[in-house]
């Protein structure tokens, strides 16, 4: 089906605004992507794209079609889905996104199970810490750790994590220990940061008698990787702010010590989004089941 991966191929490069990256995404070289643009913009006779030497921008062409292309790749989709849920065969891609800690944790160890199951079905997997947006992104699902901002899509929580502050005995030593968020405030305690566009950190949200109080915390290190931040802290270059889960065999062996335990962080929730209009593909249901299923068994065994 030429014409479809071609338009596969046009509504990446829109979103990406890269003819490298979308043509990686999509997995087709960049020659062979940029001949399909050419090719789609001579059959149309309009130009799609305003291309300079480092980016593309879409034209108003572009962004017309952009839209109504969205809308015939929406029936083929449906179209398919029905005929795999009938068949009981799922197959297509499956454009997944999670934050590093929890996509290492849980969902990539999974994928390969999932793959077994469904042979027809294929992950696209992307990780990162950063912020992403679901549809500008073309996501069928992005797990997130914390509360979701964007009440657009569907949301399928999955668990409330409790969070932890923690610190290394030798960071203990050397500082002493905070009570509570007013002493990491007072004694200017190094607090290690995740940080990236977008992100909700730079205030500390820690549960007080009767209420929930936001501490202005600061430290010399921040990253957009959450597992650096544990690989500071537990060389005792400062305080962190993690979901049990993650730091609790650091705790268990003594390389991390609970501290403020007199305001302890508020929880956060594991769960994803997705497109209202992916409920009823199978292999989405069936990714997200998977891996429901999967996140519960390892918090549980944490």
């Amino acid at each position: 089906m030429p014409y479809v991966t071609t338009l596969k191929i046009f509504r990446r490069v829109y979103e990406l605004g890269n003819m490298s990256a979308a043509a990686r995404d999509q997995r087709v070289s960049p020659a062979v992507a940029s001949s399909r643009m050419a090719e789609l913009e001579n059959h149309l006779g309009v130009r799609l794209f305003n291309r300079t030497t480092r980016s593309l921008a879409p034209t108003e062409h572009g962004r017309l079609f952009y839209e109504g292309s969205g809308k015939i790749l929406d029936a083929i989709e449906e179209a398919e889905a029905a005929i795999a849920d009938h068949a009981k065969s799922p197959r297509g891609s499956i454009y997944v996104a999670a934050p590093l800690g929890i996509g290492r944790r849980f969902i990539a160890p999974a994928v390969p199970d999932f793959k077994d199951s469904y042979p027809n079905t294929d992950v696209r997997l992307r990780m990162s810490d950063r912020k992403i947006d679901l549809t500008a992104e073309g996501l069928d699902i992005m797990f997130f750790l914390g509360t979701p901002a964007d009440s657009t899509h569907r949301v399928r929580t999955i668990a409330e994590c409790p969070r932890i502050l923690c610190a290394a005995p030798s960071y203990i030593a050397a500082h002493g220990m905070p009570q509570n968020g007013a002493d990491l405030i007072a004694d200017k305690h190094a607090c290690l940061l995740l940080r990236y566009p977008g992100a909700t950190e730079f205030q500390w949200s820690l549960q007080t008698a009767g209420h929930t109080k936001s501490y202005p915390v600061t430290g010399p290190f921040e990253s957009d990787d959450g597992d650096v931040l544990t690989e500071w802290a537990l060389a005792g270059h400062g305080i962190i702010n993690k979901p049990l889960f993650e730091v609790a065999s650091h705790l268990a062996d003594g390389t991390l010590i609970e501290v403020a335990t007199e305001t302890p962080p508020t929880p956060v929730f594991l769960g994803c989004l997705y497109p209202h209009k992916k409920h009823q593909d199978p292999k989405i249901r069936l990714f997200i089941d998977h891996m429901v299923a999967r996140c519960k068994d390892v918090l549980a065994k944490a």
